[in-house]
This record gives structure tokens, C-alpha cells and sequence, in this order.
């Protein structure tokens, strides 16, 4: 298998409604004030543990999927959803056998994915990339203990439980500051937000993401993964390769329908109004609606123009 250990430009070249709402309309918000939405459902959600291979584990609850691998060597965990959830999640890793993560590796700024930062931050040192503390250091009201402590500018490698777990960071995408986590031995994969599996992706524009580069580093990662990697998204169910094409086909059948129909002097009401069809109808049920995905599409494809 190739080894994707290079710059990130070479790399590339080759619950009721009512709270759901309220906790989606916060996920873009700072950690500190997505706390207290997601103070709403910490009493309904489970956190379930799904086994991946060897001693890697995806818990799923509210927010992003959380990687976990539990070993001789303690408990390293990748992401951590919402700080009300953060006792939850750690019963849940008691019940796999582990204790306190020693390390958590933060995939990306959002608060659904790094809100438990000042909770495991306490006993565990994080470590994300350059950007993402960058980012975190805008919101004043974080502890200390919410914070990267090591970061990186390219890739990072963490020896744990028998393996070796590389940090790539990843040109921008879905945002300017994300990674993807390699468990080398175990053959996983945990893309973060680079992956809503099934789903019409949350591309933050404003943080430095791309929907051009959000599909070039997907087609990077199908150029160097083992066939069979299990790959763990940000969201949605645990998947392989196959899924990883069946994704990208719709982020390019999509933005090419939008990209035509605006070139032929459609607004962009007028396609959010004509739709994508019913063979995206699933895609628009997560966070990201039909019409949500559409503006963004729209929205890129007149940066990409001026």
C-alpha cells in the first residue's frame, strides 16, 4: 500500500424535533455555547459501541463518530461529541474495558466533535492539527484543558495499543484544519467530517473548505487505502471503499446538476425549487437538507468563478 506520508499538495496531485432542531442550529457555535443544546438530550442518548477490528471501536451517540482503541496501553479515543454527553462516553469505554483516554486526537474544530475537549482534556493530551487550536483559541471561554496540546503541520504519528495511528492532515476540504486518523495494524480508517456517509456533507466555507477539495481528498484516500480498510465517517454507519465511491459519485452528480443548471441562468431558488429528483431524497434527511447542500454548492461554485 502506497504510503500517503507526504505534503498535503503532492498527496493530492497524484429525540422530538424541537431539541434535534435546536442542537443541529448549534452545532457551527463555539463548544461553549453548543454545551447547553446539547444539555437537552444528554438524559435520552445512548452511546453504543461498535466493535471495527482488533481493539478499535466506533461509539455512535449525538454529533461525530467517535473512534476508540482500548489496550495494554490505556485508551486513546478520536473525537469526543458534546461535553453533557462526556460521562456517558466514558461508561461506555469503561464497559469496553478501558479507562480515561490517555490521547485524544481531534479530526477537525466543530463543536459536535470536540465539545467533550475540557472533560477528557483533564486527564488526556490532545492533539490536532495546527489550525484547529488556532481556531479554538477564538472562543475565550474555553478552559485550558479544551485545547490541542501537541499539534502538527502535515502528519503525526501516536505508537498505542500495538499499532501506529497516524494523523494526516488533509488540503482543505470540509474545513482548513482536518485529518484523518490511520490505525495502520488494524486497518481503520476514521475520515472525520471528510465522510457523512450517506449523507449530503457540512462543507464550512468559511473556515477554508472547498467542495472541489472535499472530492479530491476523498479520490486521495481511494488512491492509497487497502481495499478492505473499514472506514469510520463522521457521520453515519461504518463503511469500506465502496461507500467512499458511492459518495463522491453523488457530491460530483450533484454539483454538476447545480453547475449546469445556474450556467443555463437558473437562480438559485429557482433550483432549489426544481430539486435534485428522488434518487438524492435519502441523501438530504441528515443535518444537510436538499436546499442546504444546493446554496453551499451554489455558493462554491462563485468563489471557484471570481
Amino acid at each position: 500500500m502506497p504510503m500517503p506520508f507526504r505534503t498535503p499538495s503532492r498527496w493530492l496531485a497524484k429525540p422530538s424535533i424541537g431539541p434535534v432542531l435546536l442542537l443541529m442550529a448549534a452545532w457551527l457555535a463555539a463548544p461553549s455555547a453548543l454545551a447547553a443544546a446539547a444539555d437537552l438530550f444528554k438524559d435520552d442518548v445512548e452511546i453504543e459501541a461498535i466493535p471495527v477490528d482488533g481493539p478499535v471501536y466506533m461509539l455512535t451517540g449525538i454529533g461525530g463518530n467517535i473512534g476508540v482503541s482500548v489496550g495494554d496501553d490505556g485508551v486513546l479515543i478520536v473525537d469526543d461529541q458534546f461535553l453533557p454527553l462526556a460521562e456517558r462516553i466514558q461508561t461506555a469505554i469503561d464497559a469496553l474495558g478501558g479507562d480515561r483516554p490517555k490521547f485524544i486526537l481531534n479530526t477537525h474544530y466543530h463543536a459536535d466533535h470536540v465539545g467533550g475537549n475540557p472533560h477528557f482534556g483533564q486527564a488526556g493530551t490532545i492533539i490536532a492539527h495546527d489550525n484547529v487550536r488556532a481556531r479554538l483559541l477564538g472562543d475565550d471561554s474555553l478552559p485550558p484543558t479544551a485545547l490541542p496540546i501537541i499539534t502538527f503541520a502535515d502528519s503525526l504519528s501516536v505508537h498505542f495499543n500495538g499499532d501506529e495511528i497516524r494523523l494526516l492532515h488533509l488540503p482543505a476540504g470540509h474545513t482548513d484544519g482536518d485529518s484523518v486518523v490511520w490505525f495502520r495494524n488494524a486497518n481503520v480508517l476514521h475520515l472525520g467530517d471528510q465522510l457523512f456517509n450517506g449523507r449530503f456533507p457540512y462543507i464550512d466555507l468559511e473556515a477554508g473548505g472547498t467542495v472541489a477539495g472535499y472530492i479530491a481528498n476523498l479520490e486521495a484516500v481511494l488512491e492509497w487505502a487497502a481495499p478492505d480498510v473499514k472506514v469510520i465517517p463522521g457521520h453515519g454507519p461504518l463503511c469500506g471503499l465502496d461507500e467512499v465511491r458511492a459518495n463522491i459519485k453523488v457530491l460530483r452528480d450533484t454539483r454538476q446538476m447545480v453547475a449546469a443548471a445556474l450556467a443555463n441562468g437558473a437562480t438559485v431558488d429557482e433550483v432549489i425549487a426544481k430539486g435534485l429528483g428522488p434518487d438524492y431524497a435519502e441523501w438530504g434527511s441528515g443535518f444537510i437538507d436538499e436546499e442546504r447542500w444546493i446554496r453551499i454548492l451554489a455558493t462554491d461554485l462563485q468563489a471557484a468563478s471570481e
